[in-house]
């Protein structure tokens, strides 16, 4: 398990687990409730990249959003395995 301390959004953490490529859990600490918890729920059984890929560059407040925050966690947790 990944705990990710976010940067710019309103969330401050995500935690995140990948096995064989696919997101097992996703959960975010804080920030906006039912967009967090949607966007958890939408990733989980997916493929890491495809999530990764797809979230890249959206932006809420400045040049990130949570969804941007969870590809740069994908990405950070898997250049640590």
């Amino acid at each position: 398990m990944m705990h990710y301390k976010t940067s710019g959004t309103c969330s401050v953490q995500i935690d995140l687990e990948i096995e064989n490529g696919v997101i097992t859990h996703c959960e975010f600490i804080r920030g906006c409730r039912g967009n967090t918890q949607g966007l958890a729920k939408m990733v989980i059984g997916r493929k890491a990249d495809e999530v990764k890929d797809l979230l890249r560059g959206i932006a809420c407040r400045g040049n990130t959003s949570c969804p941007d925050q969870l590809s740069r966690a994908i990405e950070a947790y898997q250049n640590q395995a």
